[in-house]
C-alpha cells in the first residue's frame, strides 16, 4: 500500500510516498481503508522526533493520529465493528492515518460514522473534539461559569468553545480580529484579539473577579502565567501542552491529553452528525500532496482542521 513515510526523524520535508506492507489486524483491532485524515500537531512532533524521549517511534513511521474510513477486516474478538462500516477514530501515538490502509483499536477510541457525518469532516473530529472534551473535564464547568479559551479559532479550541457553551458557560475567546465573527458562530460571547489588546485586561472587562477557568491551547510552559492572570482567586489553568506545577497567585494548574472514555467518541460524532457541533476545515489537499498538507501545517495560521483525502 501507499503511505506517507518518515525514513527518520527530520523535518516534514523530509517527508515521502512510498510503498509500506499492508497491515493485518490483531486481537482487539480493526483494518481500515482510508478515506480521509486529518492533521494535528502530534504529527509533526512525532516526525521531527521533538517528544522522541516520552513518545519514540520506530522507523519507516506512517504518521496521522485521525482517520475516517471504511472497516476492511476485523481481528479476533471485534464484535463492535463489521466489514463495511464507517468509522472514525483516533490512533494515538502508534499512528498510521497517512495511508491507504491502517490499523485501529475497536475500543473507546474508534466509532461507528454516523450518516450525517461524511469522512472528511469525520476525519478532522476525533483528536480535537477528544481532547477539548478532556479539558472540560478538569475545569469543571457547571451553568453560569465563566471560560476562557486561548487558542480558540484552531483545531481544538474551536471545539472546547461549543462544548463549554453547550454546558452553559459564559464564553470568552481569544483569536484574530478577523476571527471575531467565526468565534461568535461557535458560541464565544466576547471574543479578544491577542495581536492587540491585553487579554487579562479585557477579561476583566466582562468578568471582574477573572474567570473561573481558563483552557490554554496554545501557549506552554512559562507562558502559561498570562493566562493565569486572567483567572479568578482559586481558578483553574487547563493546559494539554504543560506547563509550571503552580503560579505565584491563587490558581491551580492541571494538564491532561487526549483521552477516550466509552462512548465519547460517539457521542461527539453524533453531535456532529445531527448539526450540533460544528466541524471547521482550513482546508483539504489530496493524498499526493499529503507532504505539502504538513509543511503548510506548520508554516501558517491554520482556522480549524488541515484534512487529507485519500
Amino acid at each position: 500500500m501507499k503511505a506517507l513515510l518518515a525514513r527518520s526523524y527530520g523535518p516534514v520535508d523530509e517527508l515521502e510516498i512510498g510503498e509500506a506492507p499492508l497491515p493485518v489486524p490483531g486481537p482487539g483491532q480493526v483494518l481500515v481503508r482510508t478515506q480521509a485524515a486529518a492533521v494535528n500537531p502530534i504529527d509533526i512532533a512525532l516526525v521531527t522526533g521533538r517528544l522522541r524521549a516520552e513518545l519514540p517511534v520506530s522507523h519507516p513511521f506512517v504518521p496521522g493520529v485521525d482517520i475516517s474510513g471504511v472497516v476492511e477486516a476485523v481481528g479476533e474478538g471485534v464484535d463492535q465493528f463489521t466489514v463495511g462500516d464507517a468509522v472514525i477514530a483516533w490512533n494515538g501515538v502508534p499512528s498510521g492515518a497517512f495511508a491507504e490502509y491502517a490499523i485501529v483499536r475497536a475500543d473507546g477510541s474508534a466509532a461507528v460514522r454516523p450518516a450525517g457525518l461524511d469522512a472528511r469532516h469525520g476525519a478532522a473530529l476525533p483528536t480535537g473534539a477528544l481532547t477539548a472534551s478532556a479539558l472540560l473535564d478538569e475545569a469543571e464547568l457547571g451553568p453560569g461559569s465563566s471560560v476562557l479559551v486561548v487558542g480558540a479559532t484552531g483545531g481544538l479550541g474551536g471545539y472546547a468553545v461549543q462544548l463549554a457553551k453547550r454546558i452553559g458557560a459564559t464564553v470568552l475567546a481569544t483569536g484574530r480580529d478577523g476571527d471575531r465573527d467565526y468565534l461568535q458562530g461557535l458560541g464565544a460571547d466576547h471574543v479578544i484579539d491577542y495581536r492587540t489588546e491585553n487579554v487579562a485586561d479585557r477579561v476583566r472587562d466582562w468578568v471582574p473577579a477573572g474567570v473561573d477557568a481558563v483552557i490554554d491551547v496554545a501557549q506552554a510552559g512559562p507562558a502559561l502565567a498570562s493566562s493565569a492572570a486572567a483567572a479568578k482567586p482559586g481558578g483553574l489553568v487547563v493546559s494539554p501542552l504543560g506547563g509550571p506545577p503552580a503560579f505565584d497567585r491563587d490558581v491551580t494548574a492541571r494538564y491532561t491529553g487526549t483521552t477516550t472514555p466509552t462512548g465519547r467518541l460517539a457521542k461527539l460524532a453524533g453531535l456532529a452528525g445531527a448539526g450540533a457541533l460544528h466541524i471547521e476545515i482550513d482546508s483539504e489537499y489530496p493524498f499526493a500532496q499529503a507532504r505539502q498538507a504538513l509543511t503548510d501545517f506548520v508554516a501558517r495560521h491554520v482556522r480549524g482542521k488541515i484534512v487529507i483525502t485519500l
